[in-house]
C-alpha cells in the first residue's frame, strides 16, 4: 500500500506518517515546513493506492480532485464540513472509493452501535450527548457528536437535533441535546445519556491519546484499499474484522 498524507504537517498527520513508515509515498501540508509540498500542484502527480486527508475541511475539494485525477481511494478525517463539502464526497463517491467518518477510532464506532441499540430499547427516553475537547478544537459540535446523533436517529427517527441550551422552555420529547466543552488539553470524551422516568444509561468513551485515531486512520486506509467505487464507513470496517 502506498499512501499520501494531506496535512502531513498536523498532529494527526505526523502520527500517520510515522506508523506508515515505508507506505507513506507522498506528504502535503498547507505550511511548507521541513521542505513537505504545500499543494498538490507542487506535489505533482504520485502514484499512491490511498489518499489520507487530515488537513482542514476546505481542503477537501482539491484532494477529491487529485485522488479523482489518479483513480486512488482517499480516507478523510477532517471534520466540520459545509452542506456543499458533503455534497462533493458524494459525488466523489460514484467515482472513487471514499472513506468518510467524523472519527476513526474503532472504540467511538462501537459506541455508535451501542447508542443506537440503546435508543431503540428504550423509546421513550430522553437522550442527550456531551462531547469535551480540547481548547484549541475548532468546530463544534464535534463530528463525532453528530455522528452519535445519527446513531440514535437511526433507531428513532423522529429525533431532532438541539446544540445548546439557553433561554425558557420546556425540553421537547423528542430533541437530542448535544453540548459541547472545550477545555484545557483533553483528547475527547463523549458521553450519550438515555434517560427514563426511573432509570439512566450512561455510555462512555475517553480517547487516552490521539495514537488512536492515528491507527484508526491507517486501518481505514487498508481496509478501503482495492475497493469499488462508494461512500465507506467505521461500520463498514467493523464489519471487515
Amino acid at each position: 500500500m502506498k499512501v499520501i498524507v494531506c496535512g502531513a504537517n498536523g498532529a494527526m498527520g505526523k502520527l500517520i506518517c510515522a506508523r506508515l513508515d515505508g507506505e507513506l509515498a507522498g506528504k502535503v501540508s498547507i505550511d511548507r515546513e521541513n521542505g513537505v509540498p504545500g499543494t498538490f500542484g507542487e506535489l505533482g502527480m504520485v502514484e499512491h493506492d490511498v489518499l489520507v486527508d487530515f488537513s482542514h475541511h476546505s481542503a477537501v475539494g482539491d484532494v477529491l480532485a487529485y485522488a479523482i485525477a489518479a483513480g486512488s481511494a482517499v480516507v478523510i478525517g477532517t471534520t466540520g464540513h459545509t452542506r456543499e463539502e458533503k455534497q462533493q464526497i458524494m459525488d466523489a463517491a460514484e467515482q472513487i472509493p471514499v472513506f468518510f467518518s467524523g472519527n476513526m477510532s474503532l472504540g467511538v464506532a462501537v459506541l455508535c452501535k451501542l447508542a443506537k441499540q440503546a435508543a431503540a430499547c428504550f423509546p421513550k427516553a430522553d437522550i442527550e450527548i456531551v462531547e469535551v475537547h480540547h481548547n484549541r478544537k475548532v468546530d463544534a459540535p464535534s463530528g463525532t457528536a453528530k455522528m452519535l446523533f445519527e446513531a440514535v436517529k437511526s433507531a428513532r427517527p423522529e429525533l431532532t437535533e438541539h446544540c445548546g441550551r439557553a433561554g425558557e422552555g420546556k425540553r421537547n420529547p423528542n430533541e437530542v441535546g448535544i453540548s459541547s466543552l472545550r477545555m484545557g488539553n483533553v483528547v475527547g470524551i463523549h458521553e450519550v445519556y438515555i434517560c427514563t422516568e426511573n432509570q439512566t444509561l450512561t455510555l462512555r468513551h475517553e480517547a487516552g491519546d490521539r495514537g488512536m485515531l492515528a491507527d484508526g486512520a491507517v486501518d481505514a486506509a487498508r481496509f478501503i484499499c482495492g475497493k469499488a467505487p462508494g461512500l465507506y464507513n467505521m461500520d463498514d470496517l467493523l464489519e471487515a474484522k
